[in-house]
């Protein structure tokens, strides 16, 4: 193991013999108040969007909302889409996205927003496209999912979609 100094140190062993994980990074969880943020810029590229979706769901769990829970799995259908979004409608050559899930506790909801660097490609109302059509679904589940969800000029260039998810307390009543 490396530590922080760049010398060479003995992994710690535990109970058995084994080599114990080197301790985590401590992450932020949810106020005292039941309030929590997520920030982060990604790729424009799919795997940026596959990115985006995991660090979501990763947060969500430090916030008490496990990988499998109604709110975790919405969210992350809802990043998923407004990522795979931006990545295929919104990624000049350079430029990242943005995304941003704010989990307001009293409210019971996570306001999730995805920007890219496009204005001139907005998202129009969601519909259903005809039956043989491999895409053009992701809005369409967007608003079966969110309360509400709408876009906005970006400052100083693109977009921003967003959508709210109703949610109840993580596990545990944080």
């Amino acid at each position: 193991m490396v530590g922080m100094t760049g010398k060479k140190t003995p992994a710690v062993t535990g109970a058995g013999g084994r080599e114990e994980a080197p301790p985590l990074p401590r992450r932020f969880g949810l106020t005292a108040n039941g309030y929590g943020s997520l920030s982060r810029q990604f790729p424009s590229t799919p795997r940026g969007a596959r990115l985006a979706r995991r660090t979501v769901v990763r947060q969500l769990g430090y916030w008490g909302f496990g990988p499998m829970t109604d709110a975790s799995c919405s969210v992350a259908l809802v990043v998923a889409e407004l990522a795979a979004n931006a990545v295929c409608h919104g990624r000049p050559r350079g430029r990242n996205f943005h995304v941003r899930v704010d989990y307001e506790g009293p409210a019971s909801r996570f306001r999730i927003e995805v920007s890219d660097a496009v204005l001139g490609r907005t998202p129009e109302h969601a519909t259903l496209p005809p039956g043989d059509q491999e895409s053009g679904r992701g809005l369409f589940l967007v608003e079966c999912l969110a309360t509400k969800w709408g876009w906005e000029p970006r400052n100083p260039i693109g977009k921003t979609v967003w959508a709210e998810v109703a949610a109840g307390p993580p596990a545990g009543g944080a």
